[in-house]
């Protein structure tokens, strides 16, 4: 069965900007064109749309998804490249939960600084945010000093 892009999203519950993004990135297989030059999918590209989704909810990034779909496309071959693979992952979550952790005191540290409704110029919070070399916030790891 082929489909276009608008049915593979919504057989898969993804934006069609997002399948895109991931043709892009070299994760979905080729398509083949219509004879109007649209782009048909097949069920390969839905089961393989399937598992990407699975390993973004698990915050894998794209290069982790790529190599679990190259070990995929490699049935036969051992499993323990894909043992480690998880293992890293599940190391660098509970980096990142610790991270977490420690934002989470440093931001209650923080909020301590103002219990009371003020002007703006006396808010303990703003004035220490303004003073980082003071703060209780300090830097965190990859997570943490990055700009959003």
């Amino acid at each position: 069965m082929e489909f276009k892009i608008g049915e593979l999203a919504k057989r898969s519950d993804c934006l069609v900007e997002t399948i895109r993004f991931y043709e892009k990135k070299g994760l979905l297989p080729q398509t083949i064109r219509s004879q109007g030059n649209f782009r048909l999918y097949g069920e390969i590209h839905l089961e393989r749309l399937q598992f990407i989704r699975h390993c973004r909810a698990l915050d894998m990034s794209l290069d982790e998804i790529r190599n679990l779909l190259q070990f995929r496309d490699a049935p036969e071959d051992n499993c323990s490249t894909v043992n480690a693979l998880l293992d890293k992952h599940i190391d660098h979550v509970a980096l990142r939960i610790k991270e977490l952790q420690v934002l989470e005191t440093q931001l209650n540290a923080l909020r301590q600084l103002c219990h009371s409704t003020q002007a703006i110029k006396d808010c303990g919070i703003l004035q220490n945010l303004a003073q980082a070399e003071n703060s209780p916030v300090k830097k965190l790891g990859s997570h943490g000093s990055g700009c959003h």
